[in-house]
């Protein structure tokens, strides 16, 4: 009886469990599907969806422009009289949007100016294979450069902590927007 009894305690708690994660699922998918529609709602310029999945791309769209990629990558970050900073009513810089251009440091000796994040010509953001995108917001190190060498400005210690499908959306997302040429008048 006893070991009846435990048994029925395990089905029992398998229930519980197995209907508690049935119930939790459309929450999750519900708050995901709420970021993407948002995504696409806050997207400041006209997106490319040919071959791209739509809901990666506004996800990718919502935690690209909620978390502060532009505050690095679009200079300057806001349009003329557009500067919500100054009681202005927000207007992003859509003609440098991601396209790089922030001087950090001295203008007579910068430390590092922000890259064109922008798709290349063959699509990549920033000119990066996924592979390539990953490892930047990973590790810091972006391919390109030698050994050792590590992003000092991008926040990438906080972007390695993003599940695995928050920065493949970001990849998705910069795939979609407009290529733009570096920033031509990069400034602090």
């Amino acid at each position: 009886m006893a070991k009846n009894m435990s048994i029925w305690s395990r089905i029992r708690w398998l229930a519980v469990l197995g209907i508690s994660a049935i119930s939790f699922a459309p929450v999750a998918h519900a708050d995901e599907i709420s970021q993407i529609l948002r995504g696409f709602a806050i997207a400041p310029v006209k997106l490319n969806l040919a071959g791209k999945d739509w809901a990666l791309v506004g996800l990718g769209s919502y935690i690209v422009n909620t978390t502060g990629c532009n505050d690095c990558h679009t200079h300057p970050n806001w349009a003329t009289s557009g500067n919500p900073f100054l009681g202005e009513k927000e207007q992003i810089n859509t003609a440098q949007y991601m396209s790089g251009g922030r001087v950090f440091g001295p203008t007579t000796a910068p430390i590092a100016t922000s890259a064109n994040i922008t798709p290349d010509k063959d699509g990549r953001p920033a000119g990066l294979t996924w592979a390539g995108f990953r490892e930047v917001m990973r590790t810091g190190h972006d391919p390109r450069d030698p050994e050792g060498d590590l992003l000092q400005i991008m926040p990438w210690p906080l972007y390695r902590w993003k599940t695995d499908r928050e920065p493949i959306a970001m990849y998705e997302y910069l795939r979609a927007i407009p290529h733009l040429p570096d920033n031509p008048q990069p400034g602090p």
